[in-house]
């Protein structure tokens, strides 16, 4: 190519560059212009924002500090930060202010422990924090409530402090105003223990007048409670704790509780409790009464806790069980319980133990008191088992041993078929009706006696029923209502014992009966005594023919005695005189004399025997006791035995009490016992031989006794020797010791026998009643030492020698 066309060439291009610089150029400066001017208007923007922003945070009152490594400086706020040193307690150089950030902000971080935690990780980490204080330190000086708020930007730490409005002290605001009219005391302290703030039922207690009268005073509440609060700032956390103060002169309970404050403030109050307290101690001596009440019941009660643990157990439930009380006192489960009493053979037999374990447990979700169940254990107990929920949560269960009540209840049972068969056996009709006018037992002849069939009774028949089928026997209403009305009424009267009689229809005659039992039932009888009131009439009619016999037997004994009298007094009195005009007569004709005289008294004798008896039997006989001495009735009967011993080769002895003896006896029954005693001796004694009286004292009794030796009494006929019409194998009527033994028993005495066949006899006699005898005066006997015959009637005639 030429050089021409090269410069062309290079021209063109020279041109097209050029062409293309100058677009490029002109394409650039119109974008720098829009560029610039939008920088302008955002600059504009910026500087209307700074401003604002200026405005608005000198209008509310906030001071910024950056925090770059260990740098802090105040940003804005001048006069928020100094506020804040002021309320900090930081002091400032006068006009400069900047100096004092870091101690503004050292003093925030010693404000409380939470707010020292959030500002060393916002410096540390970057994390952003927010929080309050009250800050109240200076002295003269209002307290404040500080806004702290941090946020991270980049490497620096921007902390925004703000002085809150609405709250300048701890007196005022809406919740401080509530709390002092809270009825409980209130106060708050700082770390140092100084007092900040105090309600009014605070200063009521320490009777303060202002909050600034307690500090100038130093009061408080209590030590106790001050001791409280100082613990709970050294460890700075929640404390609570009861307390006994004395208020108003009254000592009352106080439950206080301490909170720390995020502004490293601590909060106390005390709540009254008094009423809370003592209803707590009401309640622990009910539950302890409760317990012990438990403790003492026969029945074995155990009381088991939500948790299914043994809580409570009372002494009978040990002794159930027979289980260690150490054990116990550990508290076993309920499962735990049943595994030992099954190791020991104290449960029901059952096949599936499980099974019957896991029902157990599954009463712990009962509402309301599960069915009674029976247990019957192996060694032969029976146990009426209780569960009922617990009121405090758990379960309940009450083991009652029913064994002794069973076997009472068989004995009872077997008690009421012994009677009703005992009942049936009876001949009287017997029913039983409950307090109710009810029927509840009767026996077979019940039914028989009233003409009832087993379909007319029914079981707990009403007595006004059972009167209705009882009426065709006997007709008078009246009388059934009248037996109704012992069988219910509450009376005691009205159901004391009670019998009568009642004419039947059919003619036969029923003695009826009421009886109150003790279980508050009556018994009702009915007896037939037709046959016995016949009985009765025979019996009277008897009785009244025997008194008319022996009224006969009377009249004819009196009149054959006084027959029989009159010519044996005129034989005696011959045979007497003949032989006091005996002069002529041979000694056979003597003979004949004295047997007409010995037999006419004999039989004299007999004839008064038998008046006595009769006397005895008709209740007549009297006996006139009277003091004397034992020596009258001696004489008297020596004087009756003089002559009639000799002629059979006997004689007679005394031994014993002395002649001057006082007794209390009737003289004439007691000479009349001491013949019989001595005629039957001398006709049973041997020859040669004597009749012996002993007598002496033992105590208030007085013993006679009379024996012989030679023909005793047969061992056969000792038991009846004292019976009538026995006493004589010849002779008389046998009435002479059957009269000694009823005298002896009117002085109020009795008699014994001792014999031996072949070898005599000896009868004794005692009379009692000794000691209440009065000794007369003695009588003065004459020189000759006769004794001095006087009338036996005389009661204090005493023998002296």
């Amino acid at each position: 190519m030429d050089v021409s066309a090269i410069a062309l060439a290079v021209a063109g291009g020279s041109l097209a560059l050029a062409l293309s610089t100058t677009f490029l150029s002109w394409r650039q400066r119109g974008t720098l212009g829009v560029q610039r001017d939008a920088l302008k208007a955002d600059l504009g923007l910026k500087q209307t924002m700074l401003s604002e922003l200026d405005a608005a945070t000198s209008a509310f009152d906030e001071a910024f500090l950056a925090v770059e490594d260990d740098m802090v400086r105040l940003v804005w706020g001048d006069e928020t930060l100094k506020a804040c040193a002021e309320a900090l307690g930081v002091s400032y150089a006068d006009g400069d202010i900047t100096d004092c950030a870091p101690q503004v902000l050292e003093a925030l971080s010693q404000s409380s422990p939470q707010a020292e935690a959030d500002l060393k990780s916002l410096i540390e980490t970057g994390k952003p924090c927010r929080f309050e204080i009250f800050a109240e330190k200076a002295v003269g000086v209002a307290g404040k409530t500080l806004i702290v708020e941090g946020r991270p930007s980049g490497a620096t730490a921007w902390i925004r402090l703000a002085i809150a409005g609405a709250q300048t002290s701890l007196s005022s605001g809406p919740f401080a105003q509530m709390a002092e009219h809270l009825p409980a005391p209130c106060w708050i302290v700082s770390k140092d223990g100084r007092l900040v703030w105090a309600n009014n039922a605070w200063l009521k207690a320490v009777e303060a007048e202002s909050l600034a009268d307690a500090r100038e005073r130093d009061l408080s509440l209590d030590r106790s409670a001050d001791a409280l609060v100082q613990e709970a700032v050294a460890t700075a956390s929640h404390r609570e704790g009861f307390r006994w103060l004395t208020l108003d002169g009254q000592r009352r309970a106080f439950s206080v509780t301490v909170e720390p404050l995020s502004e490293g403030y601590f909060a106390a109050y005390a709540l009254d409790v008094t009423e809370a307290e003592e209803s707590r101690d009401a309640l622990k001596r009910h539950a302890k009464a409760h317990d012990e009440t438990l403790d003492r019941l026969e029945d074995a009660v155990a009381i088991f806790g939500p948790e299914k643990r043994l809580t409570f157990h009372n002494r009978a439930f040990e002794t159930l069980w027979d289980l260690d009380p150490a054990w116990l006192a550990e508290r076993p489960t309920h499962g735990e319980l049943l595994d030992r009493l099954r190791q020991k053979r104290r449960l029901p037999e059952m096949g599936d133990y499980a099974k019957w374990k896991a029902q157990e447990l599954e009463f712990y979700g009962l509402k309301d008191i599960a069915p009674d169940e029976m247990w019957s254990l192996p060694g032969g107990r029976s146990l009426k088992v209780v569960r009922q929920p617990h009121p405090l949560g758990g379960l309940l269960t009450l083991y009652v041993d029913k064994t002794d009540e069973l076997k009472l209840k068989s004995q009872f049972n077997s008690l009421i078929q012994v009677q009703r068969a005992t009942l049936d056996q009876l001949l009287d009709a017997v029913s039983v009706f409950g307090s109710d006018g009810r029927l509840r037992l009767r026996n077979a002849a019940f039914d028989a006696f009233w003409n009832l069939s087993a379909e007319d009774m029914v079981t707990m028949m009403d007595f006004s029923v059972m009167a209705e089928l009882c009426l065709p026997l006997v007709h008078d209403k009246g009388f059934w209502a009248e037996l109704k009305a012992r069988v219910t009424d509450t009376d005691p009267i009205a159901r004391a014992p009670q019998m009568g009689e009642v004419r039947v229809s059919d003619g036969r005659l029923a003695r009826w009966r009421t009886q109150p039992l003790p279980d508050g039932a009556t018994l009702v009888a009915f007896a037939d005594i037709t046959a016995t009131r016949n009985l009765e009439q025979a019996i009277e009619d008897r009785d009244m023919a025997l008194n008319e016999s022996v009224r006969l037997k009377r009249e004819f004994v009196a009149n054959v005695s006084y027959e029989l009298r009159t010519p044996m007094t005129t034989i005696v009195g011959y045979s007497e005189l003949m032989t006091s005009q005996s002069a002529g007569l041979n000694e056979k004709q003597l003979n004949y004399l004295t047997a007409i005289q010995s037999a006419g008294r004999e039989l004299a004798r007999s004839i008064d025997d038998v008046l006595d008896m009769a006397q005895m039997d008709a209740g007549e006989m009297q006996i006139s006791l009277s003091d004397v001495t034992f020596g009258t009735i001696l004489h008297d009967l020596s004087l009756r035995l003089d002559g009639v011993l000799a002629t059979r080769n006997l004689r007679f002895e005394h031994m014993g009490l002395s002649d001057d003896t006082v007794i209390r006896v009737d003289p004439r029954r007691l000479g009349q016992m001491l013949d019989h005693l001595i005629d039957n001796a001398q006709r049973n004694a041997a020859a040669d031989t004597a009749i012996v009286l002993k007598t002496d004292r033992d105590g208030d009794t007085l013993r006679l006794e009379v024996s012989h030796k030679g023909r005793g009494i047969p061992y056969d006929k000792q038991a009846h020797i004292f019976d009538r019409y026995v006493g004589r194998e010849r002779g008389g009527p046998g009435l002479g010791l059957a009269l000694v033994k009823a005298l002896t028993e009117l002085h109020g005495g009795w008699i014994t026998l001792e014999s031996e066949p072949s070898e005599g006899a000896t009868f004794s006699i005692h009379l009692p009643h000794q000691n209440d005898i009065e000794l007369p005066e003695p009588k003065i006997a004459p020189q000759d030492e006769t004794p001095i015959d006087v009338d036996s009637s005389d009661d204090n005639t005493v023998w002296v020698a």
